[in-house]
């Protein structure tokens, strides 16, 4: 029978928000000293208030057992409380209420960098992170080659890590963290950053690390691809609860259930930009939904929407390039517009675009945004973009061919309508 490695019980996080409970000890100091001084809070996003003393729990009575060799998804829409929940195993925070128990030595990667010290070589790191783990530098040494070969880092690894990109940044963290002596590994969302091959390579690793090695993953992810094939295990946080604890497929089918539609209007300044969209050359500021009530639309029928946005530079002739996800991550289609439109420095612009559904099936679904240039010589930049911008629903509507249950695993997420049978 298998070992517990982690026992969690009744394990509940408070946060106080406009006071003191940032997380760590250098975000509560930063809050303080701000709110002392008179200054902003540098830990809150731009534009945000906070209404002091209000309370938020981000986990609120989590209890869990994981055995050890496991590889234990946790899925859930954002804010469901995932995070926290990482940070609290990895002894990033503490718990306000409720235990935590653990058997074994945890590496965990919780962003990018994370345990990395700017100023140190990447080879350097690699020795921080085995003294962290309790490891000799003879134990790291016998390691040492193994972690360079797989980062793909051995040209670099001799330099700071502050110089690496963030996708080197990535490779060095996993394989440190993969090849450590831990029994436990944590991982959230953090392969996002990587190359596709890069991203296969990770998977395969971590499939290594739980079948052959005995060691036990807890993997965060909003890519139910990358769930699928990676789990044994599945649960589903939301609002700081587990709501589901099992099979993989179920969870997914939950957390799909879980996945709510946007708003009609949308402020886009909120929404996190990827490292490849920060050129801070334009900026999408807000969002509409046109000749609709809700963000529910019947297959076949147009979605319109009015963006507005800023331009930081002169002269500027931007496309809009919209990019469909299905709910569990798949990628579904990408549609670009046909002609630029141009945008002033420093002035606010105002684009209507339309999107039609006429070939997406039923079900739950995501839209991405970029804005991106063309110069003379066909050369792409990016300008701005927002990853999973919008969520909404498309229903089956009364000419819909297949009045079956439409699989999406077996069958995808576009139909081409009927099959025309000629005849002589």
């Amino acid at each position: 029978m298998q070992d517990t490695v982690i026992k969690i019980e009744n394990l509940k996080k408070r946060y106080k928000l406009g006071s003191i409970g940032g997380g760590t000890l250098t975000a509560d100091l930063q809050s303080w000293w701000a709110k002392k001084t008179g200054k902003d809070d540098p830990n809150l996003k731009i534009g945000e208030k906070r209404d002091s003393g209000t309370e938020f729990w981000a986990l609120n009575g989590v209890n869990l057992e994981v055995k050890a060799g496991e590889t234990l998804g946790i899925i859930g829409s954002n804010g469901a409380g995932k995070s926290t929940l990482l940070k609290i195993l990895s002894r990033v925070t503490a718990p306000t209420e409720g235990e935590v128990k653990i058997k074994g030595r945890i590496s965990s990667m919780l962003e990018v960098g994370t345990g990395f010290h700017g100023e140190l070589t990447g080879r350097e790191n690699i020795y921080l992170n085995g003294a962290i783990l309790g490891m000799s530098r003879s134990e790291v040494d016998k390691k040492m080659e193994d972690i360079i070969e797989f980062s793909e880092c051995r040209k670099f690894i001799d330099t700071p890590v502050k110089r690496y990109s963030s996708g080197m940044y990535v490779k060095l963290a996993f394989s440190v963290a993969a090849h450590l002596d831990s029994e436990i590994l944590v991982m959230d969302e953090v392969l996002a950053v990587g190359d596709m091959k890069f991203q296969e390579k990770c998977l395969g690793k971590m499939g290594d690390v739980a079948d052959k090695e005995g060691r036990t993953v807890l993997y965060v992810s909003h890519n139910m691809n990358t769930i699928q094939q990676l789990c044994s295990r599945c649960v589903v946080l939301d609002k700081g609860r587990i709501i589901y604890d099992g099979n993989v497929e179920e969870a997914i089918r939950i957390y799909m259930g879980t996945v709510k539609e946007s708003p009609l209007k949308l402020n886009l300044e909120e929404f996190p930009r990827a490292e490849e969209h920060k050129s801070h050359v334009a900026f999408m500021k807000k969002l509409e939904v046109l000749d609709a009530d809700s963000s529910v639309f019947v297959q076949n029928s147009k979605m319109r929407f009015k963006l507005t946005l800023t331009a930081n530079q002169q002269d500027l002739h931007m496309y809009i390039r919209a990019i469909i996800h299905y709910a569990d991550g798949t990628p579904v289609t990408m549609i670009t517009s046909k002609e630029a439109f141009e945008a002033k420095c420093g002035e606010d612009r105002e684009v209507t675009f339309s999107l039609d559904t006429q070939y997406i099936v039923p079900g739950k679904y995501t839209l991405s945004l970029i804005l991106y240039e063309v110069n003379q010589f066909g050369t792409f930049r990016n300008c701005d973009g927002v990853k999973d911008a919008y969520c909404f629903e498309i229903k089956a509507g009364e000419d819909f061919a297949h009045k079956m249950e439409w699989s999406h695993r077996y069958w995808g997420h576009v139909a081409l309508g009927e099959i025309k049978i000629e005849t002589e």
